[in-house]
């Protein structure tokens, strides 16, 4: 039997509840195979670095660092591969150097990756050539192609996810510790982007500015400068598959509770908040920081009873909220809930999420996201913060280093008609390569604006 806490929880004690966003396993009997295999399978991550980001984290509820989360809508097991990773992790590197240099602060990297497979729907099924099939669920549960069989949850594609993250967390700690990060290369800077931008000059000035000091740090050391070459990266995903994320679940030695090791942290959906559903039952045990989705629709008194839920001791650093209000609603939504959180005390991180709000299909059927539309909610937040007296800690973005057409806009100007050039995301669109950093840089300007 497993040790219990906090009123009977135990990593299984969900299952108790009503479980959302969770297809039937019609294999029961290997599914609990594959469960006990991965149970017993070594943790992607150590608590010593889960307690590391938790306690970065309390800086940033301080006001003291901010927090730069991103990465893809949902991963594929097919495109764990080197080239995708690498730019992934430049594109995030780059970004929070953009933020560091603009800032003066410490930016905290938490990537999308290493476990983004599942994907909540709003529908649990989807007709195709006039036949009903499972909805796409992310790879952790089924395949993205348009069949029956492909569409059939598979309880064996929890070892292959398993697998698939220890792949790609391998590899980014390998180009996060040795050289990856290093500032001394400036030709990984790429402006050409930027040229039609009325930021340009000062955007080519501050990259500039960042390889000098490089430059001018080296040459006053008298040994190489190696911290220059490191970055702590840390991973996150939607701890959507219960089965996936409670079998990766453990006390570890010496200390107390029971941590996720799957992730450094993990976020509750906008679909999966429900008090007394089988999600906030699992999260409300793990000591992991916990990552909540707030948006339409959802209540105040709500979202403080769960808050007082997953994080009753009000511990710094814990509990980081996400809004995802939409451009057009956060100035009615966004006040009431910072004003009840700070009446009640809780130390939470504020982080904005500025892209499902404002998703939209073209004529064509075509999901999108318009770059000036996630550009306006982000500024509306800062200035909320600003208004209220607090802090917006964190932006929370769906992106690649890759350079996809699925957002439009940005300096480029991609319009609806090239959104079908390079349209790749199995679910929803991202933000590219170049207007990944092109909002960094405007987010450092309205992060200058509020706070210094």
């Amino acid at each position: 039997m497993e040790k219990t806490i906090k009123n009977t929880w135990s990593p299984t004690s969900w299952k108790e509840k009503t479980v959302k966003q969770l297809p039937t396993y019609s294999n029961s009997e290997l599914l609990e195979e594959n469960y006990s295999q991965l149970k017993g399978l070594p943790p992607l991550v150590t608590s010593w670095e889960i307690e590391a980001l938790k306690a970065k984290l309390a800086e940033v509820s301080a006001g003291k660092s901010f927090l730069l989360q991103g990465g893809d809508c949902a991963e594929s097991f097919d495109l764990v591969t080197s080239p995708k990773i690498v730019n992934m992790l430049k594109v995030m590197l780059q970004m929070s150097f953009i933020l560091i240099h603009e800032m003066g602060v410490p930016v905290h990297r938490v990537g999308r990756i290493a476990g983004q497979y599942a994907k909540p729907r709003s529908n649990d099924f989807e007709n195709v050539n006039g036949k009903e099939i499972h909805s796409y669920r992310g790879d952790l549960i089924n395949r993205f192609e348009a069949t029956e069989e492909a569409r059939m949850p598979d309880s064996n594609r929890l070892i292959e996810g398993y697998h698939k993250a220890g792949l790609t967390l391998n590899f980014l700690r390998a180009l996060a510790d040795e050289g990856f990060a290093d500032l001394r290369h400036p030709e990984q800077w790429e402006m050409d982007f930027m040229l039609n931008n009325e930021y340009y000059k000062e955007y080519e000035a501050m990259v500039d500015s960042i390889t000098k000091a490089v430059r001018f740090m080296e040459s006053i050391s008298p040994t190489r400068v190696n911290n220059l070459q490191k970055a702590d990266f840390y991973t996150s995903h939607e701890a959507l598959n219960l089965y996936y994320d409670a079998a990766q679940t453990r006390q570890v030695p010496r200390k107390t509770g029971f941590f996720n090791l799957s992730a450094h942290m993990v976020w509750l959906g906008n679909r999966t908040r429900d008090l007394d559903g089988a999600h906030v039952e699992y999260f409300r045990g793990i000591q992991n920081p916990i990552g909540v989705k707030v948006g339409p629709p959802f209540t105040v008194d709500e979202t403080l009873r769960l808050i007082e839920t997953l994080n009753p001791t009000h511990e710094a650093g814990k509990i980081v909220l996400i809004g995802r209000f939409g451009k057009d609603k956060i100035e009615d939504q966004l006040p009431p809930l910072i004003r009840a959180i700070r009446k009640e005390g809780f130390p939470v991180v504020w982080s904005s999420d500025p892209m499902h709000g404002n998703t939209f299909s073209t004529e064509d059927a075509v999901k999108t996201r318009n770059f000036d539309h996630i550009l306006e909610e982000i500024k509306s937040s800062f200035a909320i913060h600003r208004a209220e007296g607090s802090y917006l800690g964190g932006v929370h973005l769906e992106m690649t280093g890759d350079n996809v057409t699925e957002c439009v806009g940005g300096a480029e100007g991609l319009n609806e008609s090239g959104l079908g050039h390079n349209y790749e995301t199995f679910c929803d669109p991202r933000l590219n390569y170049q207007q990944s950093l092109e909002l960094a840089f405007l987010i450092a300007k309205e992060w200058k604006q509020s706070y210094l």
